[in-house]
Protein backbone atom coordinates (compact mmCIF):
# COMPACT_ATOMS: atom_id res chain seq x y z
CA UNK A 1 0.00 0.00 0.00
CA UNK A 2 1.59 3.44 -1.31
CA UNK A 3 1.52 5.85 1.08
CA UNK A 4 1.18 9.51 0.13
CA UNK A 5 2.56 12.51 1.64
CA UNK A 6 0.68 15.35 2.09
CA UNK A 7 2.48 18.07 3.76
CA UNK A 8 3.58 20.03 0.96
CA UNK A 9 -0.24 20.76 -0.11
CA UNK A 10 -0.88 21.22 3.72
CA UNK A 11 1.26 23.88 3.45
CA UNK A 12 1.27 25.73 0.13
CA UNK A 13 -3.60 25.74 1.70
CA UNK A 14 -1.76 27.13 4.88
CA UNK A 15 0.20 29.60 3.43
CA UNK A 16 -2.72 31.03 1.00
CA UNK A 17 -5.36 30.45 3.72
CA UNK A 18 -2.89 32.83 5.71
CA UNK A 19 -1.85 35.51 3.06
CA UNK A 20 -6.09 35.99 2.38
CA UNK A 21 -6.80 36.19 5.93
CA UNK A 22 -3.80 38.92 6.31
CA UNK A 23 -4.79 41.20 3.07
CA UNK A 24 -8.78 40.64 4.04
CA UNK A 25 -7.84 41.82 7.75
CA UNK A 26 -5.39 44.38 6.54
CA UNK A 27 -8.20 46.12 4.12
CA UNK A 28 -11.27 45.63 6.32
CA UNK A 29 -10.27 46.10 9.78
CA UNK A 30 -12.47 49.13 10.59
CA UNK A 31 -15.81 46.32 9.50
CA UNK A 32 -14.30 43.58 11.68
CA UNK A 33 -14.96 46.15 14.95
CA UNK A 34 -18.59 46.65 13.37
CA UNK A 35 -18.76 43.17 12.65
CA UNK A 36 -17.90 42.59 16.44
CA UNK A 37 -19.91 44.85 18.15
CA UNK A 38 -23.03 43.95 15.97
CA UNK A 39 -23.20 40.59 17.69
CA UNK A 40 -24.41 41.94 20.99
CA UNK A 41 -23.87 39.29 23.94
CA UNK A 42 -22.35 36.86 21.65
CA UNK A 43 -19.75 39.84 20.78
CA UNK A 44 -17.20 38.22 22.80
CA UNK A 45 -17.27 34.69 21.89
CA UNK A 46 -16.97 36.20 18.27
CA UNK A 47 -13.82 38.35 19.43
CA UNK A 48 -12.34 35.26 21.18
CA UNK A 49 -12.95 33.01 18.04
CA UNK A 50 -10.94 36.61 15.75
CA UNK A 51 -7.91 35.82 17.94
CA UNK A 52 -8.13 31.98 16.88
CA UNK A 53 -8.42 33.06 13.19
CA UNK A 54 -5.56 35.43 13.39
CA UNK A 55 -3.38 32.92 15.13
CA UNK A 56 -2.43 31.81 12.08
CA UNK A 57 -1.05 34.70 10.45
CA UNK A 58 1.51 37.48 11.82
CA UNK A 59 -1.37 39.89 12.14
CA UNK A 60 -0.42 40.49 16.23
CA UNK A 61 -4.16 40.65 18.12
CA UNK A 62 -3.13 43.44 20.61
CA UNK A 63 -5.04 46.10 18.54
CA UNK A 64 -8.17 43.35 19.14
CA UNK A 65 -7.79 43.63 22.73
CA UNK A 66 -7.81 47.55 22.65
CA UNK A 67 -11.11 46.87 20.73
CA UNK A 68 -12.49 44.65 23.71
CA UNK A 69 -11.61 46.74 26.53
CA UNK A 70 -13.59 49.60 23.97
CA UNK A 71 -16.47 47.83 23.30
CA UNK A 72 -16.74 45.27 26.27
CA UNK A 73 -15.75 47.37 29.09
CA UNK A 74 -12.83 46.78 31.29
CA UNK A 75 -13.73 43.52 32.97
CA UNK A 76 -15.46 41.63 29.96
CA UNK A 77 -12.70 43.22 27.66
CA UNK A 78 -9.75 41.84 29.78
CA UNK A 79 -11.81 38.31 30.55
CA UNK A 80 -12.27 38.21 26.53
CA UNK A 81 -9.09 39.06 25.49
CA UNK A 82 -7.08 36.63 28.20
CA UNK A 83 -9.28 34.30 26.63
CA UNK A 84 -8.76 35.51 23.18
CA UNK A 85 -5.06 34.91 23.41
CA UNK A 86 -5.20 31.71 25.38
CA UNK A 87 -6.76 30.16 22.35
CA UNK A 88 -4.20 31.95 20.13
CA UNK A 89 -1.54 30.61 22.00
CA UNK A 90 -2.47 27.62 21.98
CA UNK A 91 -3.11 27.09 18.10
CA UNK A 92 0.47 28.68 17.27
CA UNK A 93 1.87 25.86 19.44
CA UNK A 94 0.11 22.92 18.04
CA UNK A 95 1.04 24.59 15.16
CA UNK A 96 4.79 24.35 15.97
CA UNK A 97 4.25 20.80 17.56
CA UNK A 98 3.40 20.29 14.05
CA UNK A 99 6.31 22.06 12.12
CA UNK A 100 8.20 19.77 14.67
CA UNK A 101 6.94 16.84 13.32
CA UNK A 102 6.79 17.31 9.33
CA UNK A 103 10.62 18.75 9.96
CA UNK A 104 11.68 15.78 12.23
CA UNK A 105 12.84 18.51 13.99
CA UNK A 106 13.89 16.08 17.69
CA UNK A 107 16.32 14.26 14.98
CA UNK A 108 17.83 17.33 12.87
CA UNK A 109 18.32 19.67 16.53
CA UNK A 110 21.74 18.80 17.51
CA UNK A 111 23.06 19.78 14.07
CA UNK A 112 21.71 23.40 14.63
CA UNK A 113 24.35 26.09 14.24
CA UNK A 114 24.92 28.69 17.36
CA UNK A 115 24.37 26.52 19.79
CA UNK A 116 20.39 26.52 19.33
CA UNK A 117 19.91 23.33 20.48
CA UNK A 118 20.15 24.24 23.78
CA UNK A 119 18.42 27.49 22.95
CA UNK A 120 16.48 27.60 26.68
CA UNK A 121 12.66 27.47 24.98
CA UNK A 122 11.48 24.71 28.34
CA UNK A 123 12.96 27.96 30.60
CA UNK A 124 9.79 29.52 32.59
CA UNK A 125 11.56 32.54 32.42
CA UNK A 126 11.53 32.39 28.43
CA UNK A 127 8.07 31.33 28.26
CA UNK A 128 6.83 33.92 30.25
CA UNK A 129 9.16 36.83 29.34
CA UNK A 130 9.57 36.45 25.24
CA UNK A 131 5.45 36.64 25.11
CA UNK A 132 6.57 40.27 26.46
CA UNK A 133 8.88 41.47 23.23
CA UNK A 134 6.73 43.65 21.28
CA UNK A 135 5.15 42.73 17.99
CA UNK A 136 5.76 39.26 17.16
CA UNK A 137 7.44 37.71 20.56
CA UNK A 138 3.75 35.65 21.98
CA UNK A 139 3.86 34.15 18.65
CA UNK A 140 7.41 33.40 18.50
CA UNK A 141 7.63 31.61 22.08
CA UNK A 142 3.75 29.96 21.15
CA UNK A 143 5.69 28.28 17.70
CA UNK A 144 9.03 27.94 19.36
CA UNK A 145 7.52 25.79 22.14
CA UNK A 146 5.62 23.59 20.14
CA UNK A 147 8.69 23.19 17.79
CA UNK A 148 11.08 22.13 20.65
CA UNK A 149 7.94 20.04 22.46
CA UNK A 150 7.53 21.88 25.50
CA UNK A 151 5.17 19.94 27.99
CA UNK A 152 1.91 21.15 27.54
CA UNK A 153 1.39 21.65 30.87
CA UNK A 154 3.90 24.11 31.00
CA UNK A 155 3.39 25.89 27.96
CA UNK A 156 -0.13 26.21 29.20
CA UNK A 157 0.06 28.18 32.53
CA UNK A 158 3.21 29.87 31.52
CA UNK A 159 1.07 31.19 28.79
CA UNK A 160 -1.70 31.84 31.11
CA UNK A 161 0.06 34.05 33.57
CA UNK A 162 1.70 36.18 30.51
CA UNK A 163 -1.57 37.02 29.28
CA UNK A 164 -3.02 37.97 32.15
CA UNK A 165 -0.82 41.09 32.24
CA UNK A 166 -1.34 41.70 28.39
CA UNK A 167 -4.99 41.37 28.03
CA UNK A 168 -5.13 43.50 31.77
CA UNK A 169 -3.01 46.31 29.70
CA UNK A 170 -4.26 46.50 26.45
CA UNK A 171 -8.51 45.77 27.75
CA UNK A 172 -8.22 48.47 30.30
CA UNK A 173 -6.25 50.93 27.69
CA UNK A 174 -8.81 50.65 25.33
CA UNK A 175 -11.73 51.12 28.34
CA UNK A 176 -9.49 54.30 28.89
CA UNK A 177 -9.52 55.26 25.81
CA UNK A 178 -13.21 55.73 25.40
CA UNK A 179 -13.75 57.07 28.47
CA UNK A 180 -11.54 59.62 27.67
CA UNK A 181 -12.96 60.51 24.12
CA UNK A 182 -16.06 60.19 25.75
CA UNK A 183 -15.91 63.47 27.56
Amino acid sequence: MHKTNKSPVLTIIAFVLTFGLIYYAGKNIDDMEKFIASWGYAAPFISVALYGILSITPIPTDPISVVNGALFGPVVGFLTSWMGNNVAALIEYVLGKGIGSVTHFEDKKKSLPWGLSNAPVNSVWFLIGGRFVPGFGSKIVSILAGVYSVSVWRYIWTTAVANVVGAALYALGGAEVIKFLSK
